[in-house]
């Protein structure tokens, strides 16, 4: 019965050394979207690897479970896996690995839950401060200008998706850098980075012990952001997006000696306008393959005994 423990072992040097070689490598500024499927897929393989450590350790300690999972396996495949050996401690790791399964369900649902409460907020305020004068009707990508002091812009997503923009804001964006602001927020929208941050966040709320669910947040609020800022630049230039990042948040301090929570943007301002040099085509097919590969691994190892039986 060493299939569940060496998936259980796969997992654990996934989650310690894909961070690791990450953090090391120099690409994933240069390819934020590659980087981005690149964390998805080590973070699918280590909840892969769990999956199938619980699901063989439950055949193995419960006789109803195994005959559902090996139900139209030969007797030589289920005989490979020696799942008669190690049942005291397969009941345990079946029934940690499932409270892990229900406990990451129950906080994706809580993170979920509370972006939409957020969002309904925001549209009720939104209606508050901005309401729809008689006969007008919310139109989709509609820009809702309120007045503030400070400069900000949000994309505000929903069934009526808005971008809105203070008075503020409005005075200190010049030419296309409104545009570039609207590129920007439509490129979050339109590639559902939202999900990306609910998934990601849900998992380091979760298990706040575990590094590469924390790292995992961290880089997906890195990297769309950068992915956004690229989407943008493509279609109004880098300095316009850059001087657009500028005007919006000047005044918040980001830009000083004392860290803030923003204080990635004067990286982003950088990077924008020192572009590095994109990595070739065929390097960026390569990656993207190796890391759709990454989540195949458990599953290989995982039938690697029912395979040989068969052979």
């Amino acid at each position: 019965m060493m299939v569940p423990a060496a998936l259980l072992l796969l997992g654990a040097l996934t989650a310690v050394l894909a961070p690791r070689l990450l953090a090391r490598a120099d690409w994933p500024d240069r390819e934020p979207v590659v980087a981005l499927w690149m964390w998805q897929c080590v973070v699918a393989a280590v909840l892969v690897c769990c999956a199938l450590s619980m699901t063989l350790s439950a055949a193995a300690a419960w006789e109803a479970v195994r005959g559902h999972v090996f139900a139209p396996a030969p007797h030589a495949v289920v005989d490979a896996y020696a799942l008669g050996t190690g049942s005291g401690w397969a009941a345990t790791t079946a029934v940690a690995l499932a409270c892990g399964g229900v406990w990451t369900a129950a906080m994706l649902v809580q993170e979920v839950a509370q972006a939409r409460a957020r969002r309904r907020h925001s549209r009720a305020e939104l209606l508050v401060r901005a309401p729809l004068l008689p006969g007008e009707e919310p139109d989709t990508d509609r820009l809702v200008v309120l007045e503030g002091e400070r400069p900000d812009a949000w994309w505000l997503s929903g069934a009526t998706p808005r971008l809105v923009v203070t008075t503020a804001a409005l005075r200190r964006l010049k030419g296309r850098q409104l545009d570039a602001v609207l590129a920007h927020e439509q490129g979050h929208a339109r590639a559902r980075h939202d999900w990306l941050l609910h998934s990601s966040a849900a998992l380091a709320n979760g298990f706040p012990q575990v590094p590469v669910f924390a790292a995992f947040r961290d880089e997906m609020h890195r990297l769309v952001e950068l992915a956004a800022d690229d989407m943008a630049s493509r279609r109004h230039g880098r300095l316009t997006t850059a001087l657009a990042l500028v005007e919006l948040n000047e005044d918040r301090g980001v830009f000083g000696p004392c860290p803030t929570p923003q204080a990635h943007v004067p990286q982003r301002v950088h990077r924008l306008l020192t572009p590095p040099d994109r990595l070739p085509p065929a390097h960026r097919l390569r990656l993207t393959a190796t890391a759709a590969l990454v989540p195949v691994i458990p599953v290989l190892v995982a039938f690697v005994p029912g395979l040989r039986a068969l052979g």
